[in-house]
C-alpha cells in the first residue's frame, strides 16, 4: 500500500475569547477547525494579548479544549502587551478566574516554546497566527534560526485592497494592536501568507448555518450553533458594523482552512510594510502588488479573493462532526 502523506504540524497562536460573554467566536471556531482537519496536527497552542487579555485567552482555550476532548494539546501563555507598550497589561476578570482558574497552562513562555518547537524540526512546523503578532516577533528575535526554520507563518491580519474606513482603528485589528510586531515579522525573512479583511469579511455564517450546526446533535457542533446564533443576535442588537445581513464573519477559521486548502483563496505576491508609531494611519498595511524590474521584492503573499461557498461547506462539514 502507498504510504499516507504526513499531517502538517501546526502551532496555533491565538487571542481566543470564545466563551466569554459578548466576545467574538471565530477564534474558538478556528481552534475547532484546526483540530477537526485531518491534514493538520495541532502540537501546541500559544496565547497572546488581543481580543482579550492573555490570561483570559489561556483559560478560555483550556476550557474549549476540554469541551473538544483534546486536553492533550499543551497551551502556553505568551505576550501580555504589545512590543512598544509593555505597560499596557490587562488582567482577567475575577469572574472568569473564578470559573476557569482551576485549569493550569503548561509551563514556559509562548515565544520561547514556539522557537524551540520550530527550530527542532526545520521546515516541518507551520505557525498559524490569528491574533496580534507579538509572540511571533519575539520568537524571531529570541532565536535567529526561527525565520528560516518555520515552514511558513499564516497570518489572519491586515487589509491590502481596501481600508477599514474607521478613523479610531485605521488598520485591521490584529495588526493595529501591535504594528511594531507585524513590522518585525514582515522584516524577518520567514515565509509569510496573510489572510486579511479583503477576504475574511466575505466568509460568513448565517442564522441558517447556526441552526444546521445546532441540529447536528453533536456535542460541540450543537454548542457552536448556539454560540453562533447568540453572536449574530448580539451584533445586531449592538448595531455592529457588518451585522446588517444577519450573519457573522469567520475571519480566523479562514486562516486555518488555507493551511490544508490553499486553493480556497487566490494568492498574490506583495511587498507589505506597516505604519508604526504615533500616526493617524497606525496599523495600516501598505501593499505593493505590482510586478516588474523596478518593483520592490515581495516579502509575503496576500489573499486577494476567496471561494466563500467552498469555505463554508468545508467549515460546516468539519465542525458538524465534532
Amino acid at each position: 500500500m502507498p504510504s499516507q502523506p504526513s499531517r502538517r504540524r501546526v502551532i496555533l497562536d491565538t487571542d481566543l475569547s470564545m466563551g466569554a460573554v459578548g466576545s467574538e467566536i471565530d477564534d474558538g471556531f478556528a481552534l475547532a477547525l484546526a483540530l477537526a482537519t485531518p491534514e493538520l496536527d495541532v502540537e501546541l497552542v500559544t496565547t497572546v494579548n488581543g481580543n482579550t487579555d492573555v490570561e483570559s485567552a489561556g483559560l478560555l482555550t483550556l476550557a474549549l479544549l476540554e469541551r473538544l476532548g483534546r486536553t492533550d494539546v499543551p497551551v502556553v501563555g505568551g505576550a501580555a502587551a504589545p512590543l512598544a507598550r509593555p505597560g499596557d497589561v490587562r488582567r482577567a476578570p475575577q469572574a472568569l478566574r473564578d470559573e476557569h482558574g482551576h485549569r493550569a497552562l503548561s509551563p514556559g513562555y509562548a515565544a520561547a516554546e514556539m522557537a524551540r518547537v520550530v527550530t527542532a524540526s526545520p521546515g516541518e512546523v507551520t505557525v498559524v497566527a490569528i491574533g496580534p503578532l507579538t509572540n511571533v516577533a519575539l520568537a524571531a528575535v529570541l532565536d535567529p534560526a526561527f525565520a528560516g526554520a518555520v515552514a511558513e507563518v499564516v497570518v489572519m491580519g491586515g487589509s491590502f485592497l481596501r481600508h477599514t474606513n474607521e478613523l479610531a482603528m485605521p488598520g485591521e485589528f490584529n495588526v493595529w494592536v501591535d504594528p511594531e510586531a507585524a513590522d518585525a515579522v514582515l522584516r524577518s525573512g520567514a515565509r509569510l501568507r496573510f489572510v486579511g479583511l479583503d477576504v475574511t469579511t466575505q466568509v460568513r455564517l448565517t442564522s441558517a448555518d447556526a441552526a444546521r450546526l445546532e441540529a447536528s446533535g453533536r456535542p460541540f457542533a450543537s454548542f457552536a450553533g448556539r454560540c453562533t446564533a447568540a453572536w449574530i443576535e448580539h451584533r445586531a442588537a449592538t448595531g455592529s458594523s457588518g451585522a446588517e445581513d444577519g450573519a457573522c464573519a469567520m475571519h480566523d477559521p479562514l486562516a486555518v482552512a488555507v493551511v490544508a486548502r490553499p486553493e480556497l483563496v487566490t494568492w498574490a505576491p506583495a511587498r507589505v510594510e506597516v505604519v508604526t508609531g504615533p500616526s493617524v494611519a497606525r496599523g495600516v498595511c501598505v501593499a505593493d502588488l505590482l510586478r516588474g524590474a523596478e518593483r520592490p521584492e515581495p516579502n509575503c503573499e496576500v489573499a486577494v479573493a476567496v471561494d466563500a461557498p467552498a469555505f463554508t461547506e468545508h467549515f460546516l462539514g468539519a465542525v458538524e462532526a465534532l
